[in-house]
């Protein structure tokens, strides 16, 4: 980790302008900086209530959390301002927003291969958390702690909430050992409801909540939005998913393209086993990840497939194009550009 100094963030950020806030949440706020070299960085400060009280434990969290657990499908950490300021911790910049943005405020919503694609790069972040050495469990995760770097990958986000202990430490009868950090917690709408008490904790609870963010991606409806009935987009999506009907669950923004249905099954059904009231049902991380990799290769396949197809058409049946022109031959054009990483 490289160490800067409060000066040297407090120029980059603006003195923390308002215009550099890029992201605010109960435990502290991350703002944008240019350091001098022209670098961009995200900068995390812990909450003026938690700054009024001394508490650095979230920020301190993270950090053990993050400098030994490096990886291309997390937002790591960079280094440590703590000289003469307040605690603040230097991240990898994302510029593309969050998953929370992209389904939710964007006028242009991924793509069905998108949507895939990054349900597998987010279960592959989790299981290299669930197979670290002591496993680490987030204990947060939800849409808007998934971002996208400049390449459009996705990566989870704040770990100030994560726990690296074995979990079996902690049981009923051991609660003099529990702390701030391992009491249950997490954000309405993507928290387990077998997570209890600090006894239950365990990789399923981010197991489930990776099933919620997986309903979210495929409806474009919330975790929980008060605005349906049910609210819960488990209870909303489980009835649907037993009487296989895929489509009214699918996001009506983006056609669904009759060689994604199948795909699109599968996902909800691997979505199912995550949200799954049974803990022991829930496959593990990397169950998903084995099952995520089959289904985007299988979206590959077709997306390619049904360019050629729309290709050949057009040059042996000229009325085709004319009938086409605005539907098909769009969406297997974005399609492909995905599948070759445009």
């Amino acid at each position: 980790m490289e160490k800067f100094s409060y000066i040297e963030i407090e120029v980059a950020t603006k003195g923390f302008a308002l215009e550099r806030l890029i992201g605010k949440g109960s435990h502290g706020c991350v703002y944008k900086g240019v350091l001098q070299d022209g670098k961009l960085v995200a900068v995390k400060k812990a909450s003026l209530a938690l700054q009024l009280v001394h508490d650095n434990s979230k920020l301190d969290n993270e950090i053990e959390i993050l400098s030994t657990l490096q990886s291309p499908h997390t937002v790591n950490l960079l280094g440590v301002s703590q000289d003469s300021g307040p605690k603040l911790l230097v991240m990898e910049f994302m510029p593309n927003g969050s998953l929370d943005e992209f389904l939710h405020n964007s006028s242009n919503p991924p793509t069905w291969f998108r949507r895939t694609l990054l349900a597998l790069q987010l279960a592959q972040a989790i299981q290299t958390l669930h197979e670290a050495s002591p496993p680490v469990i987030h204990r947060d995760i939800k849409s808007a702690n998934i971002l996208f770097d400049s390449d459009w990958n996705a990566r989870l986000a704040d770990f100030s909430l994560a726990v690296r202990r074995h979990y079996s430490e902690y049981s009923a009868d051991n609660y003099s050992e529990v702390d701030g950090l391992t009491l249950p917690a997490g954000t309405i709408g993507y928290l387990d409801p077998c997570y209890t008490r600090p006894g239950k904790l365990s990789t399923k609870n981010d197991v489930f909540s990776f099933g919620i963010v997986l309903l979210e991606a495929i409806s474009g409806r919330r975790a929980l939005d008060v605005g349906f009935v049910p609210a819960s987009i488990v209870e909303w999506a489980l009835p649907l998913i037993n009487s296989d009907r895929t489509v009214e669950i699918c996001d009506s923004r983006v056609p669904l393209p009759k060689n994604m249905k199948n795909m699109i099954t599968r996902l909800l059904s691997t979505a199912a086993q995550c949200v799954s009231s049974n803990e022991e049902r829930r496959p593990t991380m990397g169950e998903i990840v084995t099952e995520l990799e089959s289904v985007v290769e299988s979206c590959r396949r077709s997306s390619i497939w049904s360019f050629l197809r729309s290709i050949f058409l057009r040059k042996k049946y000229p009325s085709f194009r004319a009938k086409r022109k605005n539907t098909r031959r769009i969406l297997c054009r974005n399609d492909l550009r995905e599948t070759q990483g445009g």
